[in-house]
């Protein structure tokens, strides 16, 4: 769903490893966890997706995303 927004490499596919929802505040988020994999299935990435919208009028929308580093480093975050 996020690939191309994300940037995804063309031969390199995005697995999705957990996710979850909540309600909190007015606020409806679903948080997903994705590894980027590579032509030989290493993983190379992992991002979290938070999709994030109102539940009460205007109903604003809001997805965000972290890149982490295999190792688990920061190495992007910002708005989709």
């Amino acid at each position: 769903m996020y690939k191309e927004k994300l940037g995804i490499s063309d031969g390199h596919s995005l697995e999705e490893t957990n996710s979850e929802w909540k309600q909190k505040k007015g606020q409806d988020t679903d948080t997903t966890w994705y590894n980027e994999m590579d032509v030989e299935g290493n993983i190379i990435f992992s991002y979290i997706v938070r999709d994030s919208t109102s539940i009460y009028p205007p109903f604003s929308r809001r997805v965000e995303f972290e890149k982490y580093s295999v190792d688990g480093n920061l190495i992007d975050s910002g708005s989709l």
